[in-house]
């Protein structure tokens, strides 16, 4: 059990059958009245993030995420396969638990599979990942007048933008979490 007093970002916790992360937490003592907890908090199975106020005196059951390694090998329909580096089995997944910047993920990359109670919620890519650019326009020189960038296709099939001097072939570094290029690998 935790109190809303003990909340820290990142705690997890079980209210109403939910199970919540704390993102942002204030302790509140108003001249007047009780004090209490503002809190930004996020349900990790849905993402949906929500602001609400507890009394710090308030329990709740704390909730273990179960954060695993396990290796992308390959997509069948609408299901994609994850196998446990430890135990070598193959977990299906379905694609609606996975997020949207999947899309950067290639066969034999390592991504973080989260679960509760045994039951897959979510799929955590890399941080930052490194693609082969497969389809880009030329660039032209004396075209930078500012940032400017051009649309490439990398070689999972997600878009991104990429500086002018990227060319096909390429290999590319991308933050998987904004969709952005980062430098040139």
């Amino acid at each position: 059990m935790i109190s809303a007093g003990d909340f820290r970002n990142g705690v997890t916790f079980e209210e109403d059958g939910n199970v919540l992360q704390v993102v942002e937490f204030q302790h509140v003592k108003p001249g007047k009245g009780a004090a209490f907890v503002r809190t930004k908090i996020k349900n990790v199975i849905t993402g949906s993030v929500i602001e609400k106020s507890y009394n710090p005196t308030a329990k709740f059951p704390t909730a273990f995420v179960e954060r695993k390694d396990m290796e992308y090998s390959y997509s069948d329909g609408d299901l994609y396969y994850f196998m446990d580096q430890e135990t070598y089995d193959m977990v299906p997944i379905n694609g609606s638990e996975l997020g949207d910047n999947f899309k950067f993920v290639k066969e034999n990359m390592v991504c973080k599979i989260l679960s509760y109670k045994g039951n897959v919620f979510g799929v955590e890519p890399p941080t930052f990942v490194e693609l082969q650019v497969t389809k880009t326009d030329p660039g032209f020189a004396g075209n930078t007048a500012t940032n400017a960038t051009k649309p490439a296709t990398v070689e999972t099939g997600a878009e991104i933008r990429v500086p002018l001097f990227i060319n096909e072939g390429d290999m590319v570094r991308i933050d998987t979490r904004t969709g952005e290029y980062m430098e040139r690998a």
